[in-house]
């Protein structure tokens, strides 16, 4: 700011007779003015230098906590049942854009004196990224004492900018099909299952699943096909379960086998009718020291009347990893994946996968030369003891993209 010159001249006629009386002042005194304000100064300055040192050892404090918790986040207390565990993840993807991914996790027990008892677990989870895709949501899978039954729950809400291809492979195979909308979901599926033998369950499945297109441009109408852009689905059923895997999180021996047979009747409100059989079968064997070599093959077949935002579809976090969600949509849906693991050092390791699909209105329509191929490679830390943060990079026939999720593909 600039200064007048007559304000200037009189700052310094003050200046003057202050620099005059503090030389008049007496010698004896026991402290003058002058020695005053260097004291203040000085007084000050040891404050602010000793208020830095107090913040400057506060943010190593916080910092060495940080690290001192992920260093020993692997290690649990043998002596307390609940374990929890919180962690962030910044990831980018040509797909969703550079974004931050929030997970918070717990692993418990129904029984906590019954040390054979499975840990049951539980996750609250959220994402958002610079392309405007928000998930927020909750999954758990509770073990009640002695196996006897079990609880399997999904909760999840997400909005996303997304390109829609059309159904059916001819459709999804041409890169002029795409049309870009806003898709809103909520999904809710609850299982409740009844021991009948050892590891094998039976029980009924509930599940509410509501997708909603919004911000569509009239020339991308027509690849709707006249269908509900708002679609509700209220969906009854019964899993079969047979699960032997050593743990849930990250098996390393034993065999997954469900079943999943839903129906969707108009009577319950829906506004199509069709029903849909699921089928997921997996197993895991160690090969050599740190290997584990995993395989699943997951099918989804459709009967009925089946809107496009209920199609199977080929691409997700677990399953074709490295596909554009929903490009590749049909009827139904056949895949497969053989996944080897190793672990490198500590609680670091790597993957290493390969897989394939192939999506069809019937089995009759089904082409060799419509096969889907899937490949990737995967980074693996141990952020809880068996629970892992993964990192892959899946390839597609139409390119490829990252992942960052928590605990195995399958």
């Amino acid at each position: 700011m600039a200064i007048s010159p007559c304000k200037s001249r009189a700052l310094c006629f003050i200046y003057i007779l202050l620099y005059v009386w503090l030389c008049a002042a007496p010698r004896a005194a026991a402290q003058t003015p002058g020695d005053s304000i260097l004291a203040l100064v000085s007084e000050d300055s040891a404050f602010v230098a000793a208020t830095d040192s107090a913040q400057h050892t506060k943010s190593k404090s916080a910092w060495k906590k940080l690290v001192n918790y992920f260093k020993n986040s692997d290690k649990r207390d043998e002596t307390k049942n609940f374990d929890f565990g919180f962690l962030p993840g910044p990831h980018y993807s040509s797909t969703v854009g550079l974004g931050l991914g929030l997970v918070a996790t717990a692993t418990y027990s129904a029984d906590f004196a019954d040390k054979s008892l499975p840990r049951s677990n539980a996750a609250l989870y959220g994402d958002m990224t610079t392309e405007g895709f928000f998930l927020i949501g909750i999954k758990g899978l509770h073990i009640f004492p002695s196996e006897r039954y079990k609880l399997e729950y999904r909760l999840n809400a997400s909005t996303f900018l997304t390109d829609y291809y059309g159904m059916g492979y001819a459709l999804n195979n041409v890169d002029g099909n795409k049309a870009s909308f806003r898709r809103n979901r909520i999904e809710a599926i609850g299982r409740f299952l009844f021991r009948l033998a050892p590891k094998t369950y039976l029980g009924p499945t509930f599940s509410y699943r509501f997708v909603q297109a919004t911000e569509i441009k009239a020339d991308d109408l027509p690849l709707f096909e006249g269908q509900r852009k708002n679609l509700h689905a209220t969906a009854p059923g019964v899993t079969f379960l047979y699960d032997s895997r050593d743990f849930i999180q990250n098996a390393s021996k034993g065999i997954y086998f469900q079943v999943n047979q839903s129906f969707t009747p108009r009577f319950l409100g829906n506004d199509y009718c069709f029903s849909s059989t699921e089928v997921t079968l997996s197993g895991y064997q160690k090969v050599w020291r740190g290997g584990v070599l995993a395989a699943e093959y997951h099918s989804l077949f459709n009967y009925g009347h089946t809107p496009w935002g209920f199609m199977a579809e080929v691409g997700d976090n677990n399953r074709m990893r490295g596909y554009y969600e929903g490009r590749y949509r049909d009827q139904n849906l056949i895949e497969a994946q053989v996944e080897l693991r190793q672990n490198i050092h500590k609680r670091h390791g790597m993957v290493v996968w390969i897989g394939a699909a192939q999506i069809f209105e019937q089995l009759k329509d089904m082409r060799f030369r419509q096969t889907l191929p899937n490949g990737g490679i995967g980074y693996r830390w141990e952020f809880k003891k068996g629970i892992n943060v993964r990192l892959d990079y899946g390839l597609s026939k139409n390119g490829g993209g990252f992942i960052f999720s928590l605990n195995e593909a399958f």
